[in-house]
């Protein structure tokens, strides 16, 4: 009897041993590497994308431009960058030739439109836009000299725009003050036509306002006239395909997310001196 009772009690000990030792053995896991497993999880992408294309002008300072040692800088660059990170796919910037941007994505030489892309009616019928995120105007500019105050005297002047921009649209949407003039000229680039201005040889240009306020403060508001009366309010958005759901709903979360977590606001502070990134 007393060498059964032993063996039980040997057993036993050996088991509550063996459940120590299985216990012991259990790794704890830290906060830190809860966080940063956490964090993987956010940025670990679901879409089916090696990388995203993402069109741009870069000659739309300051939203997308080169800077002096010829990289890509500007406003939009850095949501896009920030984006990216969000998403947790490599965005690829890719110059394009702004009047082909819709093709571009038709084409799938890109995915995305994301340069002070205005929301229109007639760009709805080609694109799925995301959630608005920048306020804008369409402005109308001329030389600080210029008797030009009000859009009625633009009556028999030269005035000039970037081709297949949304000042074209906004230009157009009021054929009342557009038919008045004496020339539209059109422009691959706002820099182009702000050159022009400077030569002479046209007498306005309008274009929009952040473009405007930024090349002005560059080259010295003394010198420019920027009219009270506009062309119209607009909202800038990014265009996807409109086949492409699962990426545009990607894309909102981000811009979401970057909303919440002050990415916007630190961006737009840098750049514009206030928080003008839409809420």
């Amino acid at each position: 009897m007393k060498k059964k009772i032993l063996s039980v009690c040997m057993a036993t000990m050996m088991i509550l041993g063996m459940a120590a030792c299985g216990s012991s053995e259990q790794p704890t896991q830290q906060p830190d590497d809860e966080q940063q497993q956490t964090t993987a999880q956010e940025n670990e992408s679901t879409l089916d994308y090696d990388k995203i294309v993402v069109g741009l002008d870069d000659t739309f300072a300051p939203l997308g431009f080169r800077d002096e040692e010829g990289n890509l800088s500007g406003v939009d660059v850095e949501l896009i960058e920030a984006t990216s990170d969000i998403m947790g796919v490599p965005f690829e910037l890719q110059p394009i030739d702004w009047s082909m941007k819709e093709t571009e994505l038709a084409n799938k030489n890109i995915d995305m439109i994301w340069n002070g892309y205005t929301i229109t009616e007639e760009r709805k019928q080609k694109v799925a836009f995301s959630q608005p995120y920048l306020n804008n105007r369409q402005v109308v500019v001329t030389m600080a000299d210029s008797d030009i105050n009000t859009l009625a005297d633009l009556t028999d002047k030269t005035v000039a725009a970037q081709a297949e921009s949304s000042a074209i649209d906004a230009i157009n949407a009021k054929p009342e003050i557009a038919q008045t003039f004496r020339s539209l000229g059109e422009f691959e680039t706002n820099d182009q036509c702000l050159m022009d201005l400077e030569a002479g040889r046209t007498d306005a240009v309008v274009a929009d306002e952040v473009i405007i306020r930024y090349y002005v403060s560059k080259k010295g508001e003394q010198n420019y006239k920027i009219l009270e009366e506009d062309f119209g309010k607009e909202e800038y958005g990014i265009g996807v395909r409109k086949e492409d759901t699962q990426l545009l709903e990607a894309l909102n979360v981000a811009l979401d997310t970057l909303k919440e977590n002050g990415t916007t606001k630190e961006i737009s502070e840098k750049w514009f001196g206030s928080d003008i990134i839409m809420e």
